[in-house]
């Protein structure tokens, strides 16, 4: 088991830039694959980014964000980050990290894959 905390979300005017951060504690913590979802207002939680532990070949990302963000881990301290830039007033969400055990397989963008969840941070984003 494992716990996430978020931080590093606020409010941006469009074209601005964001760092998000989770820190991740529990035992095993690299046996777990991270992931970036947000929730954007009145709509379902969407896929953002994974990626594995000291395996920054396996990001992958939304083609929406592709280009702008950046997620990447700091494997000494166990925190998975996501750098924002360009930001768009469609980037307004509720951010959350989330972690999925790697034995149990299944795909790296699906919500219902991953056990452990973040309390989100919120990223605003003004015209």
């Amino acid at each position: 088991q494992v716990q996430l905390v978020e931080s590093g979300g606020g409010l941006v005017q469009a074209g601005g830039s964001l760092r998000l951060s989770c820190a991740i504690s529990g035992r095993t913590v690299r046996s777990y694959a991270m992931a970036w979802f947000r929730q954007p207002p009145g709509r379902k939680r969407e896929f953002v980014s994974s990626i594995m532990w000291e395996r920054s070949d396996t990001a992958i990302y939304t083609d929406v964000v592709k280009g702008r963000f950046t997620i990447s881990t700091d494997d000494a301290q166990n925190t998975l980050h996501l750098e924002m830039n360009s930001l768009k007033v469609d980037d307004t969400a509720v951010y959350y990290c989330a972690a999925r055990q790697i034995y149990r397989g299944g795909s790296p963008n699906a919500a219902a894959n991953y056990a452990y969840w973040g309390q989100g941070t919120q990223v605003t984003v003004s015209s």
